[in-house]
């Protein structure tokens, strides 16, 4: 095995446990919420507190990311997250648990991720072959895949069998397992002037620049901010849609989150195929027709179609692994590696942007027009997307490109 693989392995070894881990607890809380109050509104806004410091954050962490050691920056984002998590888990333990302290805790798990999530995806180029970036980027869409599918069936077992506050400490033992594979490997980070002082406004500009000085990339992140308005409130609404238009249990949310995870494990298992790694912008435009139909038709199903809505989910899993790996390698790729921190942390941020009004609609939404009206608008408009993308010039010129290289 080579110097490279051997540090993935490792590497992702520690992740499989920190996202299986983090993912059971995010599901527990999830389940608990959804149990205890059946509001959309409130389910909406957790997702905004899990969310919110990561956006905001983000917009400036890349610019120390790139500066920083990109190793001793994840460790330390993994402890504090590691950290935050014990203290809720100490309150819950000496006071009876309370919504706002889910919202404080994942605020806090937020801010950390902001820094952890672009040191993560800027290191890779650095540690493997471009051409094994495809294969990498599916390996660690499995590793979501796999704890997506074991971790709300044991999220379900373990809310049904103990306390919330130690389910929580289920975390924090994966973050800690995360820090100590870090601690293993060698990761190096990109050359730099050490001397000169970072300016965080000068720099985040200059990231910026890696995104529009390239008309094919800047309008993909176009397209991937608004798609993101239209998928997470109907992100947030999965489970609602279990409760109340399929009349379903906890068991079943479970369900269709396992359904979701198996989905996302097909598509992060195709990756590794060449003839996505030649294809990626036609993969990624046709990713968002797919997903869209998904939406569409889980919408418009009756309310004894459960079992078709499972099935649904899972091919929507698997076009979010395949747009989500072919969108990562795209970026890492025509980036400099010296600025990869700032445009993940710049695109981790922007995509959250118009998310927030999404989510901040999704209980009038889910009142107003009915959640299965909104599935249906959400995927006609994810799925046009896709196809105005093959419409759009400098796009459509990357999609030639990529043509003209496999006829090559």
């Amino acid at each position: 095995m080579s110097d490279w693989k051997k540090v993935f392995a490792i590497i992702f070894t520690g992740q499989l446990f920190s996202t299986l881990s983090s993912m059971v607890v995010g599901y527990a809380l999830i389940f608990w919420l959804s149990i205890k109050t059946g509001s959309a509104e409130v389910l909406a806004y957790a997702t905004i507190a899990s969310l919110l410091p990561h956006m905001v954050l983000g917009l400036f962490t890349g610019v120390y990311v790139d500066r920083w050691n990109r190793k001793r920056t994840m460790i330390i984002a993994d402890i504090f997250i590691a950290l935050c998590t014990l203290v809720i888990a100490i309150l819950f333990y000496t006071s009876n648990v309370r919504i706002l302290y889910i919202y404080i805790l994942l605020v806090m798990r937020s801010a950390g991720m902001a820094f952890h999530v672009p040191a993560m995806q800027a290191s890779v180029p650095l540690l493997a072959p471009k051409d094994k970036l495809m294969r990498i980027a599916g390996i660690n869409n499995m590793i979501q895949s796999v704890s997506t599918i074991a971790s709300p069936a044991l999220a379900a077992l373990l809310i049904s069998l103990f306390d919330l506050t130690w389910i929580l400490l289920i975390d924090v033992a994966g973050a800690l397992i995360a820090c100590v594979s870090l601690m293993m490997v060698h990761i190096p980070d990109p050359e730099r002037n050490s001397n000169v002082q970072p300016h965080v406004f000068k720099e985040l500009l200059n990231g910026m620049r890696e995104i529009y000085c390239k008309p094919g990339l800047l309008w993909m992140f176009i397209l991937a901010v608004v798609s993101t308005f239209f998928i997470m409130p109907i992100a947030a609404m999965f489970p609602l849609m279990t409760l109340q238009h399929f009349s379903g249990t906890t068991y079943q949310m479970s369900i269709v989150e396992i359904c979701w995870g198996i989905g996302m494990l097909a598509g992060g298992a195709v990756l590794g195929y060449s003839w996505l790694g030649k294809h990626k912008v036609i993969i990624i435009n046709l990713m968002y027709i797919m997903l869209g139909l998904t939406f569409m038709f889980s919408g418009i199903l009756p309310k004894s179609g459960f079992i078709i809505f499972t099935a649904i989910t899972a091919i929507g899993g698997a076009s979010a692994a395949v747009y989500s790996g072919a969108f990562t390698v795209v970026m890492q790729t025509m980036v400099e590696p010296s600025a990869l921190g700032r445009v993940f942390s710049l695109y981790n941020s922007i995509t959250l942007l118009p998310s927030m009004i999404g989510l901040l609609a999704t209980g009038f939404i889910a009142d107003t027009i009915g959640i299965g009206n909104a599935f249906i608008i959400s995927g006609t408009a994810i799925g046009s997307m896709g196809i105005a993308a093959f419409f759009v010039p400098p796009i459509r010129e990357m999609v030639t490109e990529e043509l003209r290289s496999r006829k090559s």
